[in-house]
């Protein structure tokens, strides 16, 4: 008899299998600690970041906190600068050099930002070694995860993730710091009395940074960082990457210590994998270049180990390029392929863009005036013949000294300013004053006459600004 139930469409089952494919199931990993110059750089960068996170909100500048973006104040205190919205610029300027940084650096030697310096990398970082003090090593870690609940198991991982809870919301507040004075935070914490944004901000940043470095890890990389996935368009045969040398390590397999490989048909890798147990996002770099490699070099110090203890030179895991390995091109070889046009075109861009803002910064202007007409009355006629244009003067003074500065107009005979002619500004403050600017009737013609105010410091006459506008005769 024949089978009359359903039965699946061809195209259902080629979509299941596709979403199979799409959508592997995460598999933990229990990244296993490493040592090597690779792994010394990394801690380098660790401390100097953090040191640097951490530390810049407690340092003080001309009684004030050394680097502080108030966006109550809108302005932006770096050290001895204050920078306005104004200066949006210098803003432009230096996204502009990360951009060609990004390009110059990926061109040369791969993702070295992510492997070293990005915040996914070194907060993942911190949050293992936080991991590996209270659970143990990779294995230890592996067995308390696979071991049913117990006291000691709430005890170890109450301590991690309380640990890994306190650090994040140290991050929290350190972040919120750079935009609030630190100074109000620290008295809010005494009495909890935190602005919404403030509360809301930390608890963000913080929750990020739990979930981020301490739950997602190698996911971040693999799957929500865009440049994993553009990386390769800036990539090329010359540019330095992780490789292992195919030619020199297979056919894998294990041996005896000492034995010479090819004496038993075999190369140099002995497949005991340890590269993949150390590597932060799970891959075999023994595949070839992968998009989820982030360039951490962790393989290579791992590699160098199990090298020395089997007495083989070490570098079947090293930093080459991919004609390199063809080509079994030495150091001077590698370097003068990797000083190509394309490095030294973006090298060289970078280089005159960072001078043109180390040059615009050292030349900025610590004086501005903006000249704005009162609209309401434009011209009129006062006494003894004089005709009366009002202005408004925004004065800036973006000098972090207290400075009294004088007036004067100019650009027509017998203009005069009516009234008060000094103003007086706070430092890094701004200070509105309206005047009266009166004309000789016949000193002008009909319509607009270009004049132009003088504002000088008084205790500093280089620190002038000569400001233009116009002056109208009624006609």
């Amino acid at each position: 008899m024949r089978d009359a139930s359903p039965k699946p469409a061809a195209g259902r089952d080629a979509a299941a299998e596709q979403e199979e494919v799409l959508y592997a199931p995460r598999r933990k990993l229990y990244v296993r600690a490493v040592t090597g110059i690779f792994a010394k750089w990394r801690w380098a960068l660790v401390w100097l970041t953090q040191l640097v996170f951490y530390g810049l909100p407690w340092l003080t500048w001309n009684d004030r906190q050394a680097v502080l973006f108030h966006l109550t104040e809108r302005k932006f205190y770096i050290f001895g600068w204050v920078f306005w919205p104004q200066d949006v610029f210098f803003l432009a300027i230096l996204l502009i050099i990360s951009a060609y940084a990004l390009f110059f650096f990926t061109a040369v030697a791969g993702r070295l930002w992510c492997g070293y310096a990005c915040p996914q990398t070194v907060y993942t970082e911190i949050f293992m070694w936080i991991e590996q003090k209270i659970e143990g090593d990779h294995n230890k870690r592996q067995k308390l995860e696979q071991a049913p609940m117990s006291g000691r198991k709430l005890a170890l991982r109450s301590a991690k993730y309380g640990a890994w809870a306190l650090l994040s919301l140290w991050t929290g507040f350190t972040f919120v710091a750079y935009f609030s004075p630190l100074k109000e935070l620290l008295h809010s914490v005494t009495n909890f009395g935190f602005g919404p944004w403030e509360l809301f901000w930390i608890l963000f940043y913080g929750s990020f940074t739990y979930l981020f470095a301490g739950v997602m890890r190698e996911q971040v990389c693999k799957y929500m960082c865009p440049y994993a996935r553009f990386q390769s368009v800036m990539f090329d045969a010359d540019t330095l990457v992780i490789t292992y040398d195919e030619e020199r390590g297979e056919p894998r397999g294990t041996r005896k210590k000492g034995l010479d490989p090819r004496s038993v048909g075999k190369g140099d890798c002995i497949d005991c994998g340890i590269c993949v147990q150390v590597c932060p996002t799970g891959i075999d770099i023994r595949k070839g270049l992968q998009y989820e490699c982030i360039g951490c070099a962790a393989c290579i110090d791992a590699c160098d180990e199990v090298m020395d203890k089997m007495n083989y030179p070490r570098g079947l895991i090293r930093y080459s390029t991919e004609n390199a390995l063809r080509q079994h091109w030495g150091t001077k070889d590698i370097v003068a392929h990797v000083l190509r046009p394309r490095t030294l075109l973006y090298g060289a861009v970078l280089a005159l863009v960072c001078i043109g803002f180390v040059w615009g910064l050292a030349t900025r202007e610590t004086l501005r005036v903006d000249v704005i007409r009162d609209r309401a009355s434009l011209a009129r006629e006062v006494e003894d013949g004089m005709i009366e244009n009002v202005y408004r003067l925004q004065v800036m003074n973006m000098t972090e000294t207290a400075r009294a500065f004088s007036l004067a107009v100019s650009g027509l005979e017998g203009a005069k300013i009516d009234g008060e002619s000094e103003v007086k500004v706070g430092p890094a403050a701004t200070e509105a004053v309206t005047l009266r600017v009166l004309v000789p009737y016949d000193s002008g013609k009909p319509g607009a006459n270009e004049i132009a105010f003088d504002v000088k410091a008084g205790d500093d006459p280089s620190l002038t600004v000569h400001e233009k506008t116009t002056f109208l005769f009624p006609r």
